[in-house]
């Protein structure tokens, strides 16, 4: 986590283990597979440097785990490299250094060294410094890994809470290239983009999070604890309009079979020692147990199944929420007995719920929480979930802040462009694009209506001919859009000329097939600009005999048809039909 090194690099990360006392060791049901089997995948975004030309090209990098990444975005930058405070282990302001950035000028992205802190603080600092994003520098020659948050008390809990900018870890060599690149007098400038961090194939997004039901271990407890409440209105407009599919799930860990009848793993663990938790207090002889939190663990995935064959998926986010409330660990109300309480509030089958679970005192394995542990090696691009909690969205695991905000950009993120809900072009999560200079995309300010090609995504904008009052516009949406088809005549005539003389209305739009603009009889011209004619003249050398489909716009008391192809007959007492 950013703190010193003189030994050589460790091993690739592996899954977590927990002592039960100072005997048994719970594995993690991830390190059954053969070592090579077990992975943890780095989530990287692309960094460009754009400038200067020697180094110019595409870098990776590794999304740190805290901050908040634009997911779904992009951002440029100067990457600035400090003459002193080196490693950012101390704040800027000690050696009179800001970061901020003058009106005009790019954001500044701090390039920092690894070691001798955490890089959350180097982060932190650097941010209080003015800075918009963080690049660290690896020490040694390494694949890049995932800048993870220390284990928080409470002097780090006050800084990681508080970190909003993006932050991304970088291989040694390419720290070495921008650093010469600065050293010599060039402007370094980077984008990072995000957009491609999470797939979107589609118009549904699937995520999961990875959870538990402990609300008493700490700092991360309580984050947890606060993103599901703030998180729960957001998510159950996305699922209950058939945009997301949603899974919660639980890491649980077996106790080794030789310590199965061990007071410890008689503690922490169901179904003899299947499937455990470490102690929520960390203290053995008092308070709840392991296997407590296992249970309710336990219950919450049954109650989600239950709840996700009636039809209502989302009540998990209701029973979750109401039993952090209602059950907490501090008042003694972490039990059934609560739990049965917030469960019949809902509405929803105790008994189903109850058989799901079934018997944890059995010497047999629960098909619930054994799926579980499947669930927690990886598959395909998502590696194993080791970081609790954990958040994978279309089987990619996020990486930053777990924060309303945050989560929402990640997950609109996923959504093919264009297809995104409508809580995905919030002002707090679209970039409204199409509020500056519609967005560079053609309009029409003329119409009785404002037509723009301009359509505001997640992601930014994109142009695209409308679809206005069931008339089809066609074009290349950034400097013609023309109406097109049934109908195209009542949008701003369809374009074309269009007068009123001794009382008529003419049209030059023909509103059918894909009929171009076109002068009545009887007048001439382009049928767009122009059309001229001396209606009264025709009128005359035409009394009594049928003409045949003139371009009239008919006039009906209270009311103006566009442009119909009719037959009449030229009397003038009859032109304008009662």
């Amino acid at each position: 986590m950013g703190l010193p090194r003189s030994a050589p690099p460790p091993p690739p990360p592996q899954p977590p283990r927990f002592l039960l006392g100072f005997v048994v060791l719970l594995v993690v049901v991830s390190s059954l597979a053969p070592p090579s089997a077990a992975r943890f995948v780095v989530e990287k975004n692309s960094l460009a440097v754009t400038s200067p030309d020697k180094i110019k090209g595409n870098y990776d990098s590794a999304i740190g785990n805290f901050g908040i990444p634009q997911y779904g975005g992009s951002m440029a930058g100067a990457v600035t490299y400090p003459e002193k405070n080196r490693k950012g282990c101390k704040e800027f302001s000690e050696f009179d250094i800001s970061f901020k950035s003058k009106p005009g000028m790019l954001p500044k992205f701090v390039l920092v060294d690894r070691g001798d802190c955490f890089f959350a603080l180097k982060v932190w600092n650097a941010q209080k410094a003015g800075a918009s994003a963080v690049l660290v520098a690896d020490d040694i020659e390494e694949r890049l890994i995932t800048m993870d948050s220390p284990e928080e008390d409470g002097s780090t809990a006050k800084y990681i809470e508080n970190i909003t900018i993006p932050s991304a870890l970088i291989e040694k060599s390419f720290g070495e290239t921008l650093k010469k690149a600065i050293s010599s007098g060039d402007m370094v400038n980077v984008n990072l983009d995000w957009r491609e961090a999470v797939p979107h194939p589609d118009d549904r997004v699937e995520y999961e999070l990875w959870t538990n039901s402990n609300d008493e271990c700490g700092v991360k407890c309580d984050m947890l604890m606060e993103f599901v409440k703030d998180f729960k209105g957001a998510a159950q407009i996305l699922e209950k309009g058939g945009y997301t599919l949603f899974t919660p799930h639980y890491i649980t860990w077996y106790c080794p079979q030789a310590f199965t009848l061990s007071k410890q793993c008689k503690s922490q663990c169901i179904n003899h020692g299947r499937y455990c938790a470490p102690d929520p207090e960390q203290d053995f002889s008092s308070g709840y147990d392991g296997k407590d939190v296992v249970l309710e663990n336990l219950r919450q995935l049954c109650l989600f199944r239950v709840a996700n064959e009636s039809k209502k998926p989302w009540l998990w986010w209701d029973y979750v929420t109401d039993f952090q409330i209602r059950c907490p660990m501090k008042e003694k109300k972490y039990n059934q007995e609560c739990a049965d309480g917030v469960i019949r509030s809902l509405g929803l089958d105790l008994k189903k719920i109850e058989k799901c679970m079934g018997d944890p005192n059995a010497d047999s394995d629960n098909p619930v929480l054994k799926e579980e542990q499947n669930a927690q090696v990886g598959k395909g691009s998502r590696g194993d979930v080791t970081i609790l909690p954990t958040l994978v969205v279309n089987n990619r695991q996020y990486r930053g802040k777990l924060a309303k905000g945050a989560v929402l950009k990640a997950i609109c993120a996923g959504f093919e462009e264009t297809t995104e809900p409508s809580v995905c072009l919030s002002d707090d999560v679209e970039t409204n694009e199409c509020l500056d200079n519609n967005g560079g995309c053609w309009q029409d300010k003329t119409a009785n209506v404002t037509v723009t090609a301009c359509k505001d995504t997640f992601r930014g904008r994109v142009c695209e001919c409308p679809l206005v009052d069931g008339v089809q516009f066609k074009g290349d949406g950034y400097t013609t859009c023309e109406a097109s088809g049934p109908g195209r005549c009542k949008i701003n005539n369809g374009g074309c000329w269009n007068d009123s003389q001794n009382g008529q209305s003419y049209s030059a739009c023909l509103d059918f097939g894909n009929s171009k603009c076109q002068c009545p009889r009887g007048f001439k011209g382009d049928g767009v600009k122009t059309c001229e004619g001396n209606i009264d003249i025709l009128m005359n050398a035409k009394r009594r005999k049928p003409v045949n489909a003139l371009n009239v716009a008919v006039r009906i008391p209270g009311e103006v048809m566009s442009a119909h192809v009719v037959e009449i007959f030229c009397t003038l007492g009859i032109m304008t039909p009662a």
